[in-house]
């Protein structure tokens, strides 16, 4: 045993000096936060405190070790006191957990000395939310034994709060032997020996007052265990009263005594067994100030008798909310006190005495026993006096001007006032148009004979009187009725000026002035422009004056520019001059764009069968520049009022070519183009199969007639004016090719004439043949068939043979180009869709007497009818 003994103080400096790693494997036999320390703290997330005195050493079962034989196998955490000196400090600390982790932690200790001397004391700390550390929620001091004995740490603190355990050993003053922890286990269910602690509440109360906390816990036993209420700052409060809820629940109670704003903190119960520990969350006590009003109260009204006060409870000192205001008043002069509860914001103190001086003060009371404040600063006032004994003599007028009058009063003794406080008040009235009013009092110097009144309206009759008043009562002197003298005018009312523009003219209505201060005279109105949208208009100039006279408020403004911005002062005079000008601002409309005159010009350049190219002139901007350029085009419909160029109405709802087709609107824009495309006349194609501007430029479907529009706009702000003219139109092709006829049959006009008739019977008696050949015959025979009869028969034609053949392929090509490019279009159709008949005669099966041609020329013979029009050509 000796040499144990002498070998001990070695194995110490040996154990503490090896370089032992605090961080070793991951363990698995435990939940999150648990250690076996099988290999070291490290692996279990332990810390050491940086802030401590020495630190915990770990003894492992794999190595060798010279602690005394009798002490514990295996691995655990150890501190060797005989090594550090008496108050020093070794803190290890477990990782950060969340009540919903764990419910229960259980570990095992040993405090142990060969002589059975006290090696120290091991304490448990708990840290919530990374605060301070308090005090310890349990400790064991002095020898235990050899043995390992275990205890449990009932924690209780609730999401979203987080807790740390921290285990302490401190060295006692015997500086001999060993404490030892191991096996620590973080369990999800609740302790079996220590009780758990429900949440605990904050607590409000104010100050001066006695705070209660009350602890309910559960758990076997709970009642014989050790209670305290545990501060932040480390003060343990101890228990007041603990009752039996149940067998298995307790309260204990917790008594602070007159708290102040100094014993605001945090606390928590805490219980403690030689078996282990429960702690409970931290909960708030909250100490309130009593309310007290910052500012005196208001005096509002005074009387012989009475006191009229605001309370200017809404500034205070101290906490809220308040639940009683009350009024405390006294004599300055006497001792008794008298106290008046008050539920609004002024209060009106009666059956006070005349000419008293009084203090006042307000009450504030909040919530809770001892709620009620300290009073308030004092308002120290007096009541008034007694009835004068007669009214004050006419006032004598000294002076009249436009806004002042001066006025002369006797002088007022004691024997009239009945009162050494008085006071002497100048009142008028007086009314002027509108049934406007105004009536004033004037608190006049007793000792000064005279006195102004200034601010008075001009031209106006003003009623004076003056009024002797002291605490108890007033006497008025008779009223004297004085009309003050003519000023300037006032200006003219901002919101009585309108204006109503036109393009080239603006319709100016005013107001006469709210205050004309006499009589009014005449109107001036000064105007010039001040700046355009149109670039080209001048806006320096110098500017011109009209005068209305007195009954005119109105005038219309003539030769002004379009676009333009006038700024408009006036103003109006009395016999003593002109008073103040009021400034409007009013725009002129802007004009449409003036177009080129196209009135009997042909603006087509070119055309086929699908485009026509129309030259576009650039237009000249009236009061606004050019926006943008349109090209519009409508389909021309035998059924639809044809536009007059002259009187029409330009397209304002710009509608594309798709939104036409699908919602049978009779025009769409073909193409929007920006000013700066058009600097000078410019060709245009109509039907190019493009887009400008997010408008497509569609191809013309050949048999239909359409009327090419030009339109220019003018934009600005909110005003849009556009101007559009007629430049082209392109009329519907026919459905067969012409054929010339021969030259002999137009010798003179009465054989154009017969010739005319001649066909027109003859087209009658074909179309009544054809009907019946239809009826009676299924086959057909196609256009080309008669076009290669027609030219054998006509080889003498020469030339014009040629062109006919000509004409023919273009129109093929032509219903070819129409039916690639309208083969949507429902109102698209051919000729032989329309005509589907046989021109075979029954007299001559395979000679036709006359061939139907689409009508180019202008020497054919016409008939039509409302869908298509025919040229009869005779063989």
């Amino acid at each position: 045993m000796d040499t144990a003994a002498a070998a001990l103080p070695a194995f110490v400096a040996l154990l503490l000096l090896s370089p032992w790693p605090l961080l070793g494997s991951a363990q698995g036999q435990f939940s999150a936060g648990g250690c076996t320390f099988d290999d070291g703290p490290g692996a279990c997330d332990y810390h050491q405190d940086l802030y401590d005195d020495f630190e915990w050493v770990h003894v492992s079962a794999q190595e060798p070790h010279y602690l005394p034989p009798e002490m514990p196998q295996g691995s655990y955490m150890i501190v060797d006191s005989s090594d550090h000196d008496p108050g020093e400090k070794a803190r290890l600390q477990l990782p950060t957990m969340k009540e919903n982790d764990t419910h229960c932690i259980d570990f095992s200790y040993l405090l142990y000395s060969q002589k059975g001397l006290n090696p120290g004391t091991l304490n448990i700390l708990v840290r919530v939310n990374k605060g301070p550390l308090a005090n310890p929620i349990w400790n064991v001091t002095g020898f235990t034994g050899r043995d390992w004995l275990r205890a449990e740490l009932a924690v209780s603190t609730f999401w979203p709060n987080e807790y740390q355990v921290i285990f302490e050993a401190e060295v006692s003053g015997g500086r001999s032997g060993y404490i030892a922890i191991d096996d620590i286990q973080v369990l999800s269910y609740p302790c079996d020996k220590s009780p758990h602690f429900l949440r605990l509440g904050d607590v409000e109360v104010n100050a001066g007052q006695n705070a209660t906390f009350q602890c309910i816990a559960t758990g076997r036993d709970a009642v014989h265990n050790k209670l305290w209420l545990q501060r932040r700052n480390g003060e343990d409060i101890p228990v007041a009263q603990t009752k039996n809820i149940n067998h298995r629940r307790f309260a204990a109670s917790f008594r602070l005594q007159e708290v102040t704003k100094t014993d605001q903190d945090l606390y928590r119960c805490v219980t403690q067994s030689e078996r282990g520990s429960g702690v409970s969350n931290f909960a708030q006590l909250i100490v309130r100030e009593p309310p007290r009003p910052i500012a005196p109260p208001q005096l509002l009204g005074v009387g012989p008798t009475y006191l009229l006060i605001q309370l200017n409870a809404n500034s205070i000192i101290g906490d809220g909310p308040i639940i009683l205001k009350e009024v405390e008043y006294r004599m300055t002069s006497g001792s008794w006190t008298e106290t008046h509860a008050v539920n609004a914001p002024t209060y009106k103190l009666w059956h006070l005495d005349p000419d008293t001086e009084y203090e006042i003060r307000v009450l504030l009371t909040r919530p809770g026993e001892g709620g009620t404040g300290l009073p308030g600063p004092p308002l120290i006032t007096r009541t008034k006096c007694a009835e004068p004994m007669r009214t004050p003599k006419t006032l004598k007028i000294a002076e009249i001007q436009a806004r002042r009058i001066a006025v002369d009063w006797e002088s007022l003794g004691y024997n009239i006032t009945r009162c050494h406080t008085f006071n002497v008040t100048i009142c008028y009235h007086y009314f002027r148009g509108h049934n406007e009013s105004k009536a004033d009092c004037l608190d006049m110097d007793p000792k000064a004979p005279q006195h102004v009144v200034n601010h008075l309206p001009p031209y106006t009759n003003v009623s004076l009187k003056m009024i002797l008043t002291n605490p108890e009562g007033r006497k008025e002197s008779e009223e004297t009725i004085i009309q003050t003298d003519e000023d300037v005018p006032g200006p003219v009312p901002v919101n009585s000026l309108q204006g109503t523009s036109f393009e080239n003219k603006i319709f100016l209505n005013w107001k006469e002035p709210l205050d004309p201060n006499g009589i009014i005279t005449q109107y001036e109105v000064s105007y010039s422009s001040i700046r355009s949208f149109d670039p080209a208009v001048p806006v320096a100039g110098p500017p011109q004056t009209v005068s209305n006279l007195w009954n005119s408020t109105h005038h219309v403004f003539m030769h002004l520019h379009p676009g333009t911005t006038y700024q408009f002062f006036i103003r109006a005079s009395t016999v003593k001059g002109f008073g103040p000008a009021t400034a409007i601002n009013v725009t002129t409309n802007i004009s449409a764009p003036t177009l080129p005159d196209y009135e009997g010009v042909d603006a087509s350049l070119n055309e086929t069968a699908t485009t026509i190219t129309v030259l576009l002139r650039p237009a000249q901007a009236k009061g606004a520049p050019i926006s943008a350029y349109q090209i519009v085009v409508e389909e021309l419909h035998p059924h639809r009022t044809k536009r007059e160029t002259g009187a029409m109405e330009c397209y304002q709802v710009p509608v594309t070519y798709q939104n036409a087709m699908s919602g049978g609107a009779p025009y769409y824009f073909a193409a929007e183009l920006p000013p700066g495309n058009l600097p000078e006349p410019a060709p245009f194609t109509v039907g190019d199969n493009r887009t400008y501007q997010g408008f497509w430029n569609p191809p013309l479907a050949p048999r239909k007639g359409y009327n090419i529009y030009f339109q220019a706009m003018s934009s600005v702000e909110k005003e849009t004016k556009t101007q559009c003219v007629r430049i082209a139109t392109k009329a519907a092709a026919t459905e067969e090719p012409e054929v010339i006829p021969d030259p002999a049959k137009q010798t003179d006009r009465v054989v154009k004439i017969a010739g005319i008739s001649a066909g027109i019977l003859v087209f009658i008696l074909l179309l009544l043949v054809v009907i019946l050949i239809v009826k009676k015959r299924r086959s057909y025979y196609s256009y080309s068939y008669y076009l290669k009869l027609a030219k054998k028969r006509k080889d003498a034609m020469g030339n014009t043979r040629q062109e006919m053949t000509h004409m023919v392929n273009a129109m093929d090509r032509s219903y070819a180009d129409q039916s690639t490019l309208h083969a949507e279009d429902p109102l698209s159709i051919t000729f032989m869709d329309q005509h589907n008949f046989s021109p075979r005669l029954p007299s001559d099966p395979l000679v036709p007497t006359a061939v139907l041609v689409p009508i180019t020329g202008r020497k054919n013979v016409y008939h039509g009818d409302n869908n298509s029009f025919f040229a009869i050509s005779y063989l």
